[in-house]
Formats: structure tokens, C-alpha cells, sequence
């Protein structure tokens, strides 16, 4: 799957409980409209809108699972039991929160990715960092990928984002790691999606900007006005 998405787009097909478009059915259908508009891979959450996407299309799919845990602010794919769901739905590679942050049970990333590997072998594995250090330290624990997704979505990320100085802090991954680096999070805009590529991402992974009709209308209204 790696190479099968080199220099190109992937579509994240998402929709939450509390949000509209939130159907396995029409994630289903959205990720065929992105296949047809050019996309090499989707990303989407839950076992149930992954195997809906895949009657749809032969894309490879990132497959993530969105819980909520008490005990902790991860919930990217956070427990064995989620990696479970994503195993049974078939999905071509498993993404997962890799920050720093405290982890439901108090487990360490450490210790989730040996579990994860020895009991899926040969899964592939990419993980969503919010800073470099948290990047490097996931390309020492053997993640096949690495993603700038939560990049401004933490606590102590607020600030930054992979677009400014020149998509300077994109550029430190790609330098600093070994593994391929693939550009998400706040990718709005078709350009940004290209200066990604040009800075050397692997490929470019866009969500909202793409699959959430509500936001993308709000931008324009709050244009308007």
C-alpha cells in the first residue's frame, strides 16, 4: 500500500455521531466520488464504514477507530481493541494516536506497538504525531509510516502547524525520519496539498476540506459577511 499511494492524494471519509453526513452508507458513496475524482487511497473510521467503502472501491484504506477513553485524551485507535475491529474490516493499514499524551490503562506506546506486533505480524502501522520529537521517537519503535495529523491538535501543538517558513516543520520530518512522511491536518487548500508533495511529503492526506460540507460551507458564508 505504501508505494500505491506515493505522490498522491489520500481522501479521509469521515462523519461523527453528531455530524450530518454520519452513515456507513454515505461514507460509502463519498468515497467512491473521491475515487472518481482522482484520489489513490481513503482513510476513514470504524469497521463498519470500512467494509461499506470497500463494496464501493478497491482503494486502499487507512483504518482508524475514534473512542473516547475517561482516563485519557487519546483516541485515535488507543486500545487492542480497536486494532481488533480494524483487523476484522479489512483494511490495508492501521493509523493510530503516537503522541506523548497519556494513554488509556496508562499503557506506553511501547508497549502497545510490541502487543499490536506480536499478534498482527505483518500489519502495517502509521503513526499521528503532533511534534517532531514524538515523529522520531515513533520511527524508533518501527512505525511503517508517520503522519503530521495531530499536528496543532494537542494541548501543546496549538501553535503550530506544517505550513509555516516555508512548510518548515514538514520538511524537519521528512529529514529527521527514515520512514515516509505523510502530510495531514489542516490541508485546505489545493495549493497546500501541492506544496506538501514539493516539500517532500510521501503523499497528502485531506479531510474536511474535502468530506464535510458543513465546514466547507461556513467558509464561505464567513466570507461573505
Amino acid at each position: 500500500m505504501i508505494e500505491k499511494i506515493k505522490g498522491g492524494l489520500v481522501v479521509s471519509c469521515q462523519a461523527l455521531e453528531d455530524e450530518p453526513l454520519h452513515s456507513s452508507f454515505i461514507m460509502s458513496k463519498m468515497a467512491k466520488a473521491a475515487e472518481e475524482g482522482g484520489a489513490i487511497g481513503i482513510r476513514a473510521n470504524s469497521k463498519d464504514d470500512i467494509k461499506a467503502i470497500k463494496q464501493e472501491t478497491d482503494l486502499p484504506i487507512i483504518g482508524i477507530v475514534k473512542r473516547d477513553y475517561t482516563d485519557s485524551n487519546v483516541y485515535i485507535t488507543a486500545t487492542m481493541k480497536e486494532i481488533d475491529e480494524l483487523m476484522e474490516s479489512g483494511c490495508e493499514m492501521i493509523a493510530l494516536d503516537a503522541t506523548s499524551q497519556k494513554r488509556p490503562n496508562g499503557e506506553s506506546l511501547e508497549a502497545f506497538i510490541h502487543d499490536i506486533r506480536k499478534k498482527y505480524k505483518n500489519v502495517l502501522l502509521m503513526a499521528d504525531t503532533a511534534t517532531l520529537e514524538e515523529a522520531i521517537e515513533a520511527d524508533k519503535l518501527g512505525f511503517d509510516v508517520i503522519s503530521t495529523t495531530l499536528v496543532g491538535y494537542t494541548d501543546y501543538s496549538k501553535n503550530q502547524d506544517i505550513f509555516s517558513q516555508d512548510y518548515e516543520l514538514l520538511k524537519q520530518y521528512i529529514e529527521q525520519i527514515n520512514c515516509p512522511v505523510i502530510a495531514e491536518g489542516g490541508i485546505d487548500t489545493p495549493e497546500k496539498a501541492r506544496g506538501c508533495l514539493e516539500a517532500g511529503a510521501h503523499a497528502v492526506v485531506v479531510g474536511s476540506a474535502i468530506t464535510r460540507p458543513q465546514l466547507i460551507t461556513k467558509r464561505f458564508k464567513d466570507a461573505l459577511v
